[in-house]
């Protein structure tokens, strides 16, 4: 990587985390959703790497997560909305399938890979966009195996996409009859306990795999995952702020048009 791209890249990143970071304390659902396809998009301008920056955006996005989820839920600790006994009870469940799903990743190509991604990205965008806070499909979470399925499910999901907690764990807990500011609290830590064994798996899982951008270790790249990790969490209150001054409803539908756009044009540069 010669200067002028590091510099290029560090630029990309900066505004990406910026952006990333506003997001995550805006809508509460991760900045992943802003960070994968920023760097899948970076790696493939600069002309870094190849068959392998999917994975490695993923994997990057992961790693930037372990920092923001547990900022985040330090903060929603000392505001004491995070329901601690349900927290327990899921993360187990959660970490294990964060694990398999960034094992399994590593049989994916680009394109099966992309495909994934854009499947879920379009489930949240269709719950931030059409879902109103009030829809409930049970009164409480579940327990006993359909917890521990569940739970896997959202954690392999979760790695697969580069995602945090917030995204499919908050969006269930709400569903379950959880009140939006306890969901949002608690799928915070849900991040913790999806980042940390997913992020390890995309080290091990692209280790000696090519087509990976310079710098990086498995699928996880230093720099961007560096980089995003100090800017997200530097951005993120600055968003969290926001959300209390602007409107709400209409935000959320932009940025469910923004990632259906999203998932679209990563399917058709995957598989082009």
């Amino acid at each position: 990587m010669d200067p002028t791209q590091l510099g290029l890249l560090l630029g990309a990143l900066l505004g990406a985390g910026l952006f990333a970071g506003l997001i995550a304390g805006l809508f509460g659902v991760g900045g992943g959703t802003v960070i994968v396809p920023a760097l899948y998009y970076a790696f493939a301008a600069l002309e870094l790497g190849g068959e392998g920056n999917l994975h490695t955006a993923v994997g990057s996005s992961l790693a930037v997560i372990i920092a923001t989820a547990l900022r985040s839920l330090g903060a929603h600790r000392r505001a004491g909305a995070v329901d601690e006994a349900l927290l327990r009870a899921w993360t187990p469940w959660v970490a294990l399938g964060a694990l398999i799903g960034a094992m399994l990743a590593a049989f994916f190509s680009e394109g099966g890979l992309s495909l994934i991604y854009a499947a879920v990205v379009l489930i949240v965008a269709a719950q931030m966009g059409l879902g109103r806070e009030s829809w409930r499909l049970r009164s409480d979470l579940p327990t006993g195996q359909l917890r521990a399925a569940l739970g896997a499910l959202i954690g392999a999901l979760s790695a697969l996409m580069g995602v945090g907690g917030g995204a499919l764990g908050g969006m269930l807990m709400t569903l379950c009859g959880r009140p939006i500011h306890q969901a949002v609290a608690t799928a915070s830590g849900f991040g913790v306990g999806i980042a940390v064994p997913a992020a390890l798996g995309f080290v091990v899982a692209g280790w000696g795999a090519e087509g990976r951008p310079p710098l990086s270790l498995g699928y996880v790249n230093v720099p961007a995952a560096l980089v995003m990790a100090l800017v997200t969490t530097a951005t993120a209150p600055f968003g969290a702020r926001l959300a209390h001054r602007l409107p709400r409803r209409t935000l959320r539908r932009c940025f469910a048009v923004f990632l259906v756009f999203t998932a679209a044009t990563i399917v058709a540069k995957a598989l082009n």
